[in-house]
């Protein structure tokens, strides 16, 4: 197990970013700030004026406590001070208040303004995934980056908090500083030099953390599986038939102690240097705290003074210390926001030219394959090479052919969720790069055999093949509108797939919601999963129609009667179906026979019978187990 997740495994080794590096995550604040200031800007400037008037409440209360220590002696000295003692304390107590209202108020927006950021940075991911291209999907590194991604749309608003923080902390640093100066520049010259170690050493182990995080991202991911796979309705009954629990927990338990063990590790090295450094910081402080009651004791300073210039060199301290630490925080931060922009950053292949035309209505020569090939990104095997064929409009085609025979990557072409990687795709005489991309995706309606079941309502698992014209229907206020007309698209899809044979068993009829993730769910058996999902392909007017094994699930007389419709409904478009069973793809005009992704045969039923090649082969083994 400890072999099979070794990606990334460079910055976990322990070489830390340089310096240069460091410096050049803080790239990434001024998007940040960009994008906080898109999700809201009346929280964003409320975030900066609360920390801007916060800044100076420190100074203003331990001023304020020095008048008063100074009123209070000279009160015991017999001077007349009680009125204006009152005054000060009412004062100290007006700060009190004052700072307490502003941290709440700061707290709050903070708290706001991060669930819109959340829900901004969420949306803008979801949006910028659609565009990507499909290989990017099925490369296990972009599930890294894209987990990385996703762990960041929640929690960086904390870094803008982070920077408001500091400049706060600055601000009140440095009329604190002014002060200190007023009486002693020393004091500020061993404030600094205390506590610069502690910043290195802390910048130094959040630069191993972040590494280890980083290089854990694969493994993170397989936990996250295992957990999956071991407590999911999916699953279960393999699960427990095949006993596979103790595998299970034991792959998990040993991934997770691997990694509990670096963390550990880490971990204890962090406590045993910060506490070394903190040491440092604590000799500090005395030597401050020794010099100023040194000035006390010979009358240099007054016992208010004195009280101030120790507390102020207790909280200047701490804020030095607050800030390097923030720094060093920031930097963290930076890493990880590091991976949230770099997802940003990456751009599709495959998108439209500017100006590109839309595909013509009605489509009028149809497709022409010329030399197609194609390799799948990370493969050095060809999944198809040199294959050549046309559709024409209202013609419906049949691909068939061996497992891995390129039947499914054609209609991945087709669609263009791939370009090839030679030869070209004409349509209407145009290479189809050239067209408009959402266009020529509308132009073409299919179900793959790998579909989706959706967890979601019977109408809705239809009205997502053609999403635009029913969201409105779908999207409605189901407290106020539960008895509103379910669209024409949606019924006339499910009487075309059979779906709507499912409604008896619906209590909630259209409504009705599917799968076992949400409570009242119904499950449904294979066969009628994928007449929901053929039902999804019919809510689509569009002028190409491919079905890729579209009854592998459904028995005979099912399929015999979603086959009769197909038929009918598909009269006048162009239609491409892919099936192992000879029974289906007899209906077609013409059948495309591949090889190891060539085209080895074309050509009608009886015609591919008689020529005694692959097809016959083929078929004759199929009826060889009917007899």
């Amino acid at each position: 197990m400890a072999k099979r997740f070794r990606g990334n495994e460079v910055r976990a080794g322990g070489k830390p970013p340089t310096w240069r590096e460091k410096v050049a995550a803080l790239k990434y604040v001024p998007p940040l700030v960009k994008m906080v200031w898109e999700t809201h800007r009346g929280y964003t400037v409320t975030m900066a004026m609360l920390r801007l008037v916060q800044a100076f409440v420190p100074i203003a209360m331990l001023w304020v406590g020095k008048l008063i220590i100074d009123t209070l002696i000279a009160a015991r000295a017999g001077n007349d001070t009680l009125r204006h003692l009152l005054i000060l304390i009412g004062v100290e107590i007006a700060i009190a208040v004052a700072r307490d209202i502003l941290g709440r108020a700061s707290s709050l927006v903070e708290s706001l303004l991060g669930d819109l950021f959340s829900n901004h940075t969420s949306i803008r991911l979801m949006q910028h995934a659609a565009t990507l291209d499909l290989y990017h999907f099925e490369d296990p590194a972009f599930y890294d980056r894209l987990e990385r991604a996703r762990q960041q749309t929640t929690s960086r608003i904390r870094l803008l908090a982070m920077i408001f923080s500091m400049a706060q902390n600055s601000l009140t640093l440095l009329s604190l500083g002014a002060a200190l100066a007023a009486y002693s520049p020393w004091l500020l010259v061993l404030l600094g030099v205390t506590l610069i170690p502690s910043f290195l050493g802390e910048t130094h182990f959040a630069s191993l953390e972040y590494s280890l995080l980083f290089s854990w991202t694969p493994q993170r991911r397989q936990l996250d599986y295992i957990r999956f796979l071991g407590a999911s309705d999916k699953t279960a009954k393999e699960i427990q038939m095949f006993g596979l629990a103790p595998w299970l927990v034991a792959r998990y338990k040993t991934l997770a102690d691997r990694y509990y063990e670096e963390n550990k590790r880490l971990s204890i090295r962090k406590g045993i240097a910060a506490t070394g450094l903190a040491m440092i910081g604590k000799l500090g402080y005395y030597g401050g705290y020794v010099f100023a009651l040194v000035r006390a004791v010979d009358g240099s300073i007054t016992i208010g003074s004195f009280t101030f210039l120790v507390a102020s060199f207790a909280q200047g301290q701490g804020l030095i210390g607050g800030l390097l630490q923030g720094a060093s925080d920031i930097y963290e931060q930076n890493l990880y926001l590091k991976d949230l922009f770099e997802f940003f950053e990456m751009r599709p292949s495959i998108a439209s030219v500017a100006g590109a035309p839309k595909v013509p209505i009605p489509i009028r020569e149809g497709f022409v394959f010329e030399d197609v090939g194609f390799v799948y990104p990370g493969s050095e095997r060809w999944a198809i090479r040199h294959v050549n064929f046309t559709l024409r409009p209202g013609e419906r085609i049949a691909f068939v052919g061996e497992n891995g025979a390129g039947k499914t990557t054609l209609t991945k072409l087709i669609a263009r969720l791939y370009d090839p990687s030679e030869g070209r795709i004409l349509l209407d005489g145009r290479d189809v790069k050239e067209y408009d991309l959402t266009s020529l995706r509308a132009t073409v309606s299919v179900i793959f055999q790998d579909f989706v079941r959706y967890d979601l309502s019977f109408e809705e698992n239809i009205g997502v093949g053609e999403i635009e014209s029913v969201s409105e229907y779908l999207d409605r206020d189901l407290t106020t509108e539960t008895a509103a007309t379910i669209p024409e698209p949606i019924t006339s899809a499910a009487e075309k797939s059979l779906a709507s044979s499912l409604l008896p068993r619906f209590a909630a009829g259209y409504g009705q919601m599917l799968g076992r993730r949400f409570t009242g769910g119904v499950d449904l058996s294979g066969g009628e999963w994928q007449k929901v999902a053929l039902a999804r392909a019919y809510m689509r007017e569009s002028q190409v129609l491919i079905l890729d094994e579209p009854t592998a699930a459904l028995d005979a007389r099912a399929e015999y009667e979603v086959f009769t419709r197909f038929s009918e409904l598909v009269s006048g478009r162009m239609a491409i179906i892919i099936s192992h069973r000879f029974s289906t793809v007899r209906m077609a005009d013409r059948i495309v026979v591949l090889r190891d992704g060539t085209v080895t045969e074309e050509g009608t039923h009886a015609e591919l019978v008689a020529h005694r090649g692959l097809y016959a082969e083929l078929f004759e083994l199929q009826a060889e187990g009917y007899r």
